[in-house]
């Protein structure tokens, strides 16, 4: 038999104790658990909600613990306080730390300084010690019988290493400058001052620049008092020893640096010394002596006088009559309205006078037309701008012009003809002198050149010479360029033998997959204007013969409005709806029925309709179009091109046989 333990009634209940124990002791250990937990989550809980971030919570047993850092002691005590609201306080242990207080900083030491001819004024924070009592000493020295105004303040506070020296410049500058104001800080030094005169100025700029303290920043601003100039006068000046100024004078600092530019870009070098002063006799004071000075290097031997609004120009006799009268008429131009113009040419000995001339050139690309030469008087001036703005354009002209008195006769009507023959080009210039008129350039008329000579004929009389150079440029002809209706036929062709237009079945709706040739047929038809043509729809025999009718109008219609749409001008386009009465192939095929459901597009016009819709990609030879019937031109109010005169043909010849 197998042997079976049996328990003794002792060890029975020493067994129950244990189990019982243990029992108890997982219990215990569970409910401790439990209630860390809780008590962990209530507290953390509760500090959030007070805002209390810096806390971290820690359950321990029974025990909870607070770690982190606080920022301060206040917040440290206000999380113990939080925690032990929520549980009893002695189960709370603190094990935070606090941020350690900072030193407490030293303040800002500063000071400002103020002094004119009424007194001297301190205002600031200084270190304590016998610094202010040193200032307070020099400063009632500096203007003795002036009240001074103390408003400084100390501190007991180490500064900074560059307050000494920064203060010590800064009471030098306030001995030197009468009228001042000087800020101080341990890293700089800002003075502001004015000086009596030019000279002062550079005196005080020479003498601070002088012992800076290193570390400290120093700026400064001295202003003097414009010189008044009269009169105000400016001279530049290009001849063999090279560009220079005799003279110059500025009203600003803005003036003085544009003037200086332009010489400099004359090719003059070094320091260029320009006067900044009061008396200046416009505000485009600058405007002007750039101009003139632009005119001088453009002459490269010359000189330009500015004496208030008076200008001279004159010019040494290496310069050409043509350029001269250039370079004068756009510097009259440039000059602004205060500013009058006296320019000479200086002629070598027996010298004669270059011929006279009026120019004008037309551009190719702009449609801006400048002239350029001499006209009579300011009347005739303003006679030939405003003929021009009307030819052209009003924004379109720029004239350059230069008057002299001693042009020959008839000198006006010639500028004035030439300048309507030049209208007739789409660009090109104009020449004028006393024994020609010349005309260059391209036309798109045909007319163009008969144009010119009629308008010059006409006007110049009787005897006068001109010369007409012009070509003419099919590419500028804007009747040339455009395409006649059987181009706009042949274009609605092409584009419908690549693709044509569909329908899904019984539809009116043009199948979206069209609308490529849709867009291709409205890029083919934007360039013929109101071209004639008929929107013929064409159907299969499938249903009622009234039926196919409406469907293929309302389908031809449809093409039409989508044409519209798309900014086509369909005013000379009708749509027409055929049915099935016009087939091209056999309705008892498949293939046959497609080629006969179309959009045929005929140009109206001609003897007959010309049918353009393309051919049915069948490949049969034997479908053909429908014969086309003959054109209406009842509704036709096109104009006549028929010829109004006979025209005269030469009589046959006789056979030399008879």
């Amino acid at each position: 038999m197998p042997f079976t333990p049996r328990l003794t009634p002792g060890l029975a209940t020493a067994v129950a104790f244990a189990v019982a124990a243990f029992v108890a002791l997982l219990f215990s250990w569970a409910s401790v658990l439990l209630i860390e937990r809780l008590s962990e989550r209530a507290i953390r809980s509760k500090l959030l909600t007070e805002g209390i971030t810096f806390a971290v919570v820690n359950g321990d047993g029974l025990r909870v613990q607070l770690l982190g850092t606080a920022p301060n002691e206040a917040a440290r005590y206000r999380a113990i306080n939080l925690a032990g609201s929520v549980v009893e306080a002695s189960r709370v242990r603190d094990m935070m730390e606090v941020t350690p207080a900072r030193a407490v900083e030293a303040p800002r030491f500063s000071l400002e300084m103020l002094r004119n001819d009424d007194g001297i004024q301190l205002i600031g924070l200084l270190p304590e010690g016998d610094t202010k009592d040193i200032l307070m000493v020099e400063v009632e020295a500096l203007q003795p019988d002036t009240e001074l105004q103390d408003m400084l303040e100390t501190a007991a506070y180490e500064p900074p290493a560059t307050w000494a020296p920064a203060l010590a410049f800064a009471r030098m500058a306030l001995a030197l400058l009468p009228r001042s104001k000087i800020t101080i800080d341990a890293t700089s030094v800002r003075i502001t001052a004015i000086a009596a005169s030019d000279a002062e100025k550079r005196s005080f700029e020479s003498a601070l620049s002088q012992g800076q303290p290193e570390g400290v920043t120093v700026t400064y601003e001295i202003s003097a008092p414009r010189p008044v100039i009269t009169p105000f006068t400016l001279r530049f000046v290009m001849d063999a020893e090279g560009p220079r100024f005799d003279a110059c004078a500025a009203d600003s600092e803005k003036a003085r640096l544009r003037i200086v530019a332009a010489a400099t870009a004359a090719g003059a070098v070094g320091r260029q010394n320009c006067v900044i002063g009061l008396g200046v006799p416009s505000p485009s004071w600058a405007e002007a002596a750039e101009a003139g000075i632009k005119a001088v290097a453009e002459l490269t031997a010359a000189t330009i006088t500015f004496k208030d609004a008076d200008v001279t120009l004159q010019a040494a006799a290496s310069v050409s009559q043509s350029e001269f009268d250039r370079v004068v008429g756009e510097l009259e131009a440039a000059l602004p309205d205060v500013f009058s113009l006296n320019a000479t040419l200086d002629k070598a000995e027996n010298a004669a006078q270059g011929p006279a001339e009026f120019t004008a050139v037309l551009a190719k690309d702009t449609g801006k037309v400048e002239l350029r030469g001499r006209l009579a008087d300011e009347l005739q001036r303003t006679a030939v701008d405003s003929f021009a703005k009307a030819a052209f354009g009003s924004t379109k002209v720029y004239q350059a012009t230069r008057l002299d008195p001693d042009l020959p006769e008839g000198w006006p009507v010639r500028v004035l003809a030439g300048l309507q023959a030049l209208a007739e080009l789409e660009h090109g210039s104009l020449l004028v002198r006393a024994d020609t008129v010349e005309i260059t350039g391209v036309t798109g008329s045909q007319a163009g050149r008969a144009r010119i000579a009629q308008v010059l004929s006409d006007k110049l009389g009787q005897g006068k010479t001109y010369k007409v150079n012009v070509t003419y440029d099919v590419e500028l002809d804007p009747v040339a360029a455009l395409p006649t209706p059987q181009d706009c036929a042949e274009d609605v062709n092409a584009v419908l033998a690549r693709q044509k237009i569909t329908f899904p079945p019984g539809s009116a709706e043009i199948d979206a997959g069209a609308g490529a040739v849709m867009e291709a047929l409205a890029k083919a038809l934007a360039r013929c204007g109101g071209v004639r043509m008929e929107i013929a729809g064409h159907t299969d025999a499938q249903g009622s013969e009234d039926g196919n009718r409406a469907l293929s109008q309302a389908r031809a219609e449809a093409v039409a409005v989508a044409l519209q749409g798309r900014q086509v001008d369909v005013s000379g386009i009708i749509a027409r709806g055929y049915g099935e009465e016009r087939p091209i192939a056999d309705n008892g095929t498949e293939a046959g029925r497609e080629a006969n459901r179309r959009i045929e597009f005929t140009l109206i016009g001609a003897g007959k309709k010309e049918a353009v819709a393309a051919k049915p990609a069948t490949g049969d030879p034997a479908v053909q179009p429908a014969a086309a019937e003959g054109a209406d031109f009842s509704a036709d109010t096109s104009p006549s091109v028929a010829p109004k005169e006979k025209t005269r043909r030469p009589k046959h010849r006789p056979d030399a046989s008879n």
